[in-house]
């Protein structure tokens, strides 16, 4: 009894202040155009990347949260919808020593560099980190590097990004702070792009309609909060 008077303190205080529990969207997102991408409870919106249906294997749900199952060969999980000007917002965290990622701009055409990748990492433990800042969490994978002040928080811990694309232009940000700012196609992109691994992957780095894409990095990832607008 005590724990259900504690939670239902909680409850009381979040809405007083207007915030919504986990996923879930506040009247003033609705309001704003916000959809939830991951409902805590189910896959629907989300399909594995290639596939039909749901993944059948390397993720699950519990206690509210989207989780990777390690070391499985899973499949990617890709929003159902495509989006082409947006603001996509999500909560992660990760297992000592893990990767993962989110891409936007995804396309099935291209199953060997199917879109631009927001890295999520240990940048303390996984080796990743030691190629540099371009391969370390909130670049633009492999491509471009974030601010060398980012707000990091560690492995184990909640961080919270975000991605805004309006017309070319493509914004990551981390903890409430603008970590890379870009644009699809320019000369920068194309620079880095040209150095990458991704140099001949035809039309990598340009603006697309695509799908969201969670990747399945065989480490322990979680999810929550998971959350799209599109803008006009």
């Amino acid at each position: 009894m005590k724990l259900l008077r504690l939670l239902a303190c909680v409850a009381m205080v979040s809405i007083a202040v207007g915030r919504a529990a986990d996923n879930e969207l506040t009247a003033a997102e609705k309001a704003a155009g916000w959809e939830l991408v991951f409902d805590g409870h189910s896959f629907a919106g989300l399909r594995a990347y290639r596939q039909k249906g749901p993944p059948t294997v390397g993720w699950e749900i519990k206690d509210g949260l989207l989780k990777t199952i390690p070391k499985v060969k899973g499949p990617e999980l890709i929003t159902e919808k495509k989006f082409t000007d947006f603001e996509f917002s999500w909560e992660w965290r990760l297992a000592p020593g893990a990767n993962n990622g989110i891409k936007y701009c995804v396309t099935e055409e291209r199953p060997g560099a199917p879109g631009y990748e927001y890295q999520m990492l240990d940048d303390k433990r996984h080796p990743d980190a030691q190629h540099g800042p371009i391969r370390q969490t909130a670049s633009f994978y492999f491509v471009l590097p974030p601010a060398a002040d980012k707000a990091y928080r560690e492995a184990g811990e909640w961080n919270q990004s975000r991605v805004v694309i309006k017309g070319n232009h493509v914004e990551h940000w981390l903890n409430g702070r603008l970590a890379l700012a870009y644009d699809l196609g320019s000369e920068a992109v194309k620079a880095g792009v040209a150095a990458s691994k991704f140099a001949k992957q035809p039309g990598f780095g340009d603006k697309i309609t695509g799908h969201i894409m969670l990747t399945y990095h065989e480490d322990e990832c979680w999810y929550r909060n998971v959350k799209i607008r599109e803008l006009k």
